[in-house]
């Protein structure tokens, strides 16, 4: 079935008219006509299911008939990801997405290469805006995450969010397995983090100076096993298994 987004709140409605870039879509991509089936997301936890009830030359209204009410994922996941070179971003993008990322926040730190300037990084937040919107629909996930503009890791730092939980993918010495953290958060006691975030670095990992910075603030490194992996590589890994985790 064919999936669209709507801001949130328009799923409510009976009839919901897509945007003219979805009404595009649905009509010289998809070619789609009445009595088409189409689920809408909004991003906000809703699904709504349908039908095309009419078609106009900029416009396509669709019919609601039924809605379903998401419950959030088990936990909000903040991925802090240092950016890479080149599009990678847009690939890290849209596997977070997939893999149910709450926020996704680029960290421009001392080995990130690309820094783009302000003209350059409206654009790259716009590109990876609309890369998260099209995972969404491609993945049926009912949540879009919020991305937010690059910003530097002391500012970050600076800011003092607090979490449940958060880990760092590091190369360093006395990194643990994640499965050993949440052994360890289980044998506190029941209940399951209900925020965790996860700091990914960039091409050559954080600087010992940054992993320090990270520990003194309550961040725990983890360990992806032996071998050395890319920094997108890292990332999928690292929010599948705590998904995978924070689900157990």
């Amino acid at each position: 079935m064919h999936r669209f987004h709507v801001p949130p709140g328009t799923a409510n409605h009976a009839e919901v008219t897509l945007s003219p870039e979805e009404s595009h879509h649905a009509l010289r991509v998809l070619r789609l006509a009445p009595g088409d089936a189409v689920t809408l997301l909004d991003g906000a936890g809703v699904e709504a299911r349908g039908a095309v009830n009419a078609v106009e030359k900029r416009a396509v209204k669709i019919a609601v008939r039924e809605r379903i009410v998401h419950p959030p994922l088990p936990c909000a996941l903040t991925l802090f990801q240092a950016l890479p070179k080149g599009r990678l971003m847009e690939s890290i993008v849209e596997k977070a997405t997939e893999l149910g990322a709450t926020r996704i926040v680029p960290l421009l730190t001392e080995r990130t290469i690309s820094r783009p300037d302000e003209e350059h990084a409206t654009s790259k937040l716009e590109k990876w805006r609309t890369t998260a919107l099209e995972a969404v629909k491609q993945c049926g996930n009912p949540w879009l995450p919020r991305i937010e503009a690059p910003v530097n890791f002391a500012e970050q730092l600076r800011r003092k969010e607090h979490f449940d939980l958060a880990l760092v993918a590091s190369l360093h010495p006395g990194a643990r397995p994640l499965r050993a953290v949440f052994d360890e958060l289980r044998a506190r006691g029941p209940g399951r983090p209900a925020t965790v975030a996860v700091w990914v670095g960039p091409e050559g990992d954080f600087t010992p100076q940054e992993i320090a910075a990270l520990v003194h603030g309550g961040v725990q490194p983890i360990t992806l096993g032996r071998l050395v992996l890319r920094c997108d590589t890292a990332t999928v890994a690292t929010l599948a298994l705590v998904m995978g985790e924070a689900a157990s």
